[in-house]
């Protein structure tokens, strides 16, 4: 996987760009970092935007070259299995690899002005809950939601007899 990304400078400082074709489906990197509690003292410090939320209240400080992925609200990639980046589009040689961080959010503590600069560019990141509902549905489908947040739309699409009404709750 690591021949397939570089990090190089871009608009937003640094981020991970493809160094061949990355096709569809494919594996680009696994999210690694020591494990942080909702109630550690680094939630109050510069380092707390780099937090990726892995359960409901349980996050990883990335390493290298993770921390560096960028967020999209059209994003290239997503997370599998809470940790692993994979490719959802054909991604091209040269081209910055994305994931829309939204995908990860459930805390109700943190948000970020985007500049992603896409014409869908939703203004703000927030948490998983406050995406269009047809986008929630997208990505639910798409399995790159974390896991604990996509676990609860399940239980309410179960509880409310289909989908659709638990993506409006």
């Amino acid at each position: 996987m690591a021949d397939s990304i570089y990090i190089a400078d871009c608009e937003f400082g640094r981020g991970v760009f493809a160094a061949r074709a990355i096709r569809k489906g494919e594996s680009i990197l696994r999210y690694r970092g020591p494990r942080f509690e909702r109630e550690d003292p680094i939630h109050h410090t510069e380092r707390a935007a780099m937090l990726l939320q892995t359960g409901a209240r349980t996050y990883i400080l990335p390493d290298s070259p993770a921390v560096l992925v960028n967020h999209s609200c059209a994003p290239n990639a997503g997370l599998v299995e809470n940790r692993l980046l994979v490719a959802i589009a054909d991604i091209q040689p040269g081209e910055q690899v994305t994931f829309d961080y939204s995908t990860t959010m459930d805390d109700g503590i943190w948000t970020l002005e985007c500049r992603c600069g896409h014409h869908e560019c939703r203004g703000v990141v927030r948490d998983f809950r406050h995406l269009p509902e047809r986008l929630r549905a997208r990505y639910l489908a798409m399995g790159i939601v974390q896991g604990f947040i996509a676990r609860q739309y399940r239980q309410r699409s179960e509880a409310a007899g289909g989908f659709a009404d638990a993506a409006s709750a």
